[in-house]
């Protein structure tokens, strides 16, 4: 299409981009029709059944899985970098006590990077990360400090004092242990809830070219420094409509309350009066293989933990939903979130912790997607393009000639209507004529 009959070219208008691809990758396959999805080659079943996160984040980053000694050199590099510089912690120290921990946790990757100079492109020029040593160190330091960074906004949410990395432990028991040590001086998370974090890792490390991962991509392509790049996609993930879908599940089978309340619910959703979430994917045609998975994790869970009463709640939806025509004919499986907010729930993260939890594994992915945009040379800058709907040319007119738009404060197309504080609200009334004027904004 044309913006204008004399436009020097041909544009796609496609919102979402849902059908538009912007690079060449060979991290990430996913099949839709099939329902399948793999990693370099390999599925994520056999990954999740006989891998390591570290492992896996090692293939997804350099595209073979390592040897034996590259698997120790690997964990090595990643584990002497676990702990974070003490200015650092004093900067998340000074957040407010309630500070959500993803906004902690975006902020500090961002700050991390200052801590770096000879790692900034802008300071040290565009050419620095050409050189392979300069990258592994700045990847080394992310996948190190990254479950540090997030355990101590935990931390720092329930009013306890950070803990310090033990780096005899694997990736997932430290983490676990910096969430949950007290004073004790042998202190060791369960090995089976290890194990089940490190699986859920796992499935979420990469996911082909999501919003997230788009969002970083985009960034690199600027050739600004891995830590903003980071954050940058960091906060894409802490959008409801990506890094936050599985609370809104949780919500949903909250919200039914019993198994009794499915099919009236499911009634509901055919009427359009309430909404499904956790079914349907823009890209899974089929059920999604990494629902296949973390629904066999939620047994593991809650044999260890206690039965879950969501759990069958959860279960009957998906039978009901999946034996009605409706859903099957629309394509509506279940996806990733259906399961993972269950299993966040039953180890007891709040779930303002679920996007964090969401983004130590995917940062993996986001190097790699980093790396692999490097590696050709310098990539070349996103610059979309738009189709103009606003207003042609027209002439600027003076202040005292323009029409009067402005409405009442209650005037709900007033531009400047906002919300005010209780302060605020009674210092508007309380200004005399005599004083600064200051308008009245409206209450909403």
């Amino acid at each position: 299409m044309k913006e204008t009959a004399d436009d020097f070219g041909t544009m796609v208008y496609d919102p979402g981009y849902v059908n538009t691809a912007c690079c060449e990758s060979s991290i990430c396959k996913i099949d839709g029709e099939k329902g399948e999805l793999t990693f370099r080659g390999y599925s994520i079943e056999e990954l999740v059944e006989k891998s390591t996160f570290l492992e896996v984040a090692y293939l997804l980053i350099f595209g073979e899985l390592p040897d034996k000694d590259q698997q120790e050199l690997w964990e090595t590099k990643i584990t002497r970098h676990t702990f974070i510089h003490e200015n650092l912690v004093q900067l998340m120290k000074n957040f407010r006590y309630d500070a959500h921990p993803m906004g902690m946790l975006i902020s500090s990757i961002s700050a991390m990077g200052t801590f770096y100079p000879e790692a900034n492109p802008a300071l040290k020029g565009s050419h620095i990360y050409q050189d392979i040593n300069n990258r592994n160190k700045q990847i080394f330091r992310i996948l190190g400090k990254l479950p540090t960074i997030a355990a101590a906004a935990y931390r720092h949410r329930i009013g306890r004092p950070y803990n310090t990395p033990v780096n005899d432990l694997s990736y997932t028991e430290n983490f676990l242990y910096m969430l949950d040590r007290l004073s004790e001086t042998d202190y060791r998370p369960h090995p089976k809830l290890s194990r089940v974090l490190e699986k859920m890792w796992i499935i979420h490390a990469e996911h082909e070219l999501n919003c997230s991962t788009a969002t970083m991509r985009q960034l690199t392509s600027t050739l600004v420094d891995p830590y903003s790049a980071i954050a940058g996609a960091a906060a894409a993930l802490y959008g409801p409509l990506h890094g936050g879908a599985n609370e809104a599940v949780l919500k949903m089978l909250r919200s039914i309350g019993k198994k009794e309340n499915v099919a009236p619910f499911i009634a509901d959703v055919k009427a359009k009066k309430k909404r499904l979430m956790g079914f349907g994917h823009r890209v899974y045609k089929a059920y999604d293989p990494r629902a296949k998975i973390m629904k066999d994790l939620c047994d593991e869970v809650f044999q260890l933990l206690g039965p879950n009463p969501l759990f069958e709640i959860a279960l009957e939806l998906e039978r009901q939903a999946l034996a009605d025509d409706y859903f099957v004919s629309r394509k509506l499986f279940p996806n990733l979130d259906f399961y993972s907010g269950l299993i966040y729930n039953a180890l007891g993260f709040p779930t303002d912790m679920f996007p964090v939890l969401f983004t130590i594994p995917r940062a993996a992915g986001w190097l790699a997607h980093w790396v692999e945009s490097l590696q050709g040379g310098e990539p070349k800058i996103f610059r979309p393009r738009q189709v103009y709907i606003g207003k042609e040319l027209r002439p600027y007119i003076d202040p005292d000639h323009r029409e009067i738009r402005s409405g009442k404060d209650d005037d709900q197309e007033n531009p400047l209507r906002a919300t005010i504080s209780g302060f605020a609200a009674r210092r508007q009334i309380s200004i005399g004529e005599g004083m600064y004027h200051i308008p009245k904004t409206i209450h909403n």
